[in-house]
């Protein structure tokens, strides 16, 4: 079951999260949820949450 851990306003910065956590060896997805207002859901699988939400409040206040 993949879980929503962010919602980006635009798609470069969902693909820039995708990509950071990506490196940091995450499974990671983007979903489009509202293509008027530029929204997208990054997902992970439901088990590696905590470790991801560590990783990416890190990538956020870079």
């Amino acid at each position: 079951m993949w879980t929503v851990i962010y919602i980006a306003p635009t798609p470069k910065i969902a693909e820039r999260i995708k990509q950071s956590l990506s490196e940091e060896g995450f499974l990671v997805q983007i979903r489009a949820i509202n293509m008027t207002k530029n929204q997208f859901e990054i997902v992970v699988p439901e088990g590696e949450v905590e470790e991801v939400q560590e990783v990416l409040n890190t990538i956020l206040h870079r």
